[in-house]
């Protein structure tokens, strides 16, 4: 059997070394070892936006990226989107096992206790221009739930740390509406004890007046599926802020508001929001073969198709694309799906896309289907959030038991000037 070593000779010096191989990986730090002279700081790896480097060890999240394959806790996203609710998955996140019936009512029932906000909370919403984003009002709250609860602070206490996170998941909804309610200049809708976690959210954002708000429920359980999809995915650029931040031992709102700010970024949470501007620019069905002509050309960029971990279909894009069929028969075709389905025909059929694995990923499909619900363009990054909440704090709790952790502190490369003395104002030229 072969030997779970990487040999390393240094040419510079002719001296050999044995590294250890664990799990298809090598700890960075032995390469210190490699030095020229004893006084040498040793060697590292350079590896710009972590294209190649594991940072933590994680039992949450599992991707195949050459297989399109994503599992939460070791289950197929497919099986969890079509049989559990947004509040199953994130018990599962947490807890690493899916609930049975009793600890998933007490798990609802804890969740919905926190979905009030303190009235000073509101206030401060009140206090952001009338046209201020969503995104924005979102992460500036979030960060400001930390003076509401300063005991968060203690995050090395396992029961201080349960509390929190049952906290932050019943309140960012509330968070959520009322954030797009001000923007509307709208009376905010308080959370109902007799309605569950979608339907509370749903009433908090489009109820008007007295009535009860009843939307049909294959738009309920499609919004329940489109979480369940964005709770979790990974080390991606969010969830190494949460963990980043978090590694400082910060409260978990602040580590949150940091995590939702590298959401807010278009090429991350406001990817759904560019393929409808993609859309639009294309304008009719007619104007595709030139739209992708001019890709092709270089004079264009294809949104929603390819990612940076998956080289073949997206599993969330093939859920999601049977998701859309049924909410787009509740609320009629958006003009935009005629354009898509053209877009990625064409695409899937052409050599130049298939040859670079460019595949219809989450956020093809997932804008059209937000926008057909009454959503606006703006609160997208916001509907990634909410469910997004439940990955993050799983993997800062993660993250804070795990004893191989310490503050995040990445190495760089100095490029600048040697020393050079200082010169004095009146001899600079």
């Amino acid at each position: 059997m072969a030997q779970e070593t990487l040999s390393i000779t240094d040419n510079r010096t002719g001296k050999q070394y044995e590294i250890p191989i664990t799990s298809g990986t090598i700890n960075a730090t032995e390469l210190r070892k490699i030095k020229e002279d004893p006084e040498d700081f040793g060697l590292m790896t350079y590896d710009p936006s972590f294209m190649n480097t594991a940072s933590c060890r994680s039992s949450i999240t599992y991707i195949d990226g050459d297989k399109g394959i994503l599992r939460y806790r070791g289950y197929p996203i497919e099986q969890l989107a079509d049989t559990c609710t947004y509040l199953e998955v994130a018990h599962l996140l947490f807890r690493n096992e899916l609930p049975t019936a009793p600890q998933l009512t007490d798990w609802e029932g804890q969740i919905k206790q926190h979905s009030f906000i303190h009235k000073n909370i509101e206030q401060l919403i009140e206090g952001f221009r009338y046209d201020a984003h969503p995104m924005g009002i979102f992460i500036s709250t979030v960060a400001a739930l930390s003076t509401f609860y300063p005991q968060a602070s203690k995050v090395l206490d396992p029961e201080v740390r349960r509390q929190q996170i049952r906290r932050l998941i019943g309140k960012v909804p509330t968070i959520a509406a009322f954030a797009f309610r001000h923007r509307l200049g709208m009376a905010y809708v308080y959370p109902e004890d007799d309605l569950g976690f979608i339907e509370n959210f749903s009433s908090m954002m489009f109820k008007r007046g007295t009535k009860k708000f009843n939307p049909p429920q294959t738009l309920i359980r499609a919004l329940d599926t489109l979480f369940i999809l964005h709770a979790d995915h990974e080390q991606n650029c969010s969830t190494s802020a949460m963990r980043g931040v978090g590694s400082s031992l910060v409260d978990p709102y602040s580590a949150t508001a940091a995590a939702a700010a590298a959401l807010y970024g278009p090429l991350h949470g406001g990817a759904n929001e560019a393929v409808l501007r993609m859309l639009d620019q294309i304008g009719d069905v007619k104007n595709v073969p030139d739209f992708v002509k001019k890709v092709k050309a270089g004079e264009g960029k294809l949104m929603g198709f390819g990612h940076r971990v998956y080289k073949n279909f997206d599993p969330r894009a093939t859920v999601i694309k049977r998701l859309a069929d049924e909410v787009f028969e509740v609320t009629g075709k958006n003009p935009k799906l005629t354009i898509a389905l053209e877009l990625e025909r064409i695409a899937l059929e052409d050599e130049y896309f298939m040859s670079r694995k460019l595949y219809p990923n989450v956020d093809f499909y997932s804008g059209l289907i937000y926008q057909a619900m009454g959503f606006p363009v703006d609160i997208f990054p916001v509907l990634f959030a909410i469910p997004r909440t439940a990955g993050w704090l799983a993997h800062w709790q993660e993250m804070l038991i795990d004893p191989e952790q310490k503050i995040a502190r990445p190495r760089q490369i100095y490029t600048g000037h040697d020393k050079r003395d200082f010169v004095p104002m009146n001899q600079r030229h």
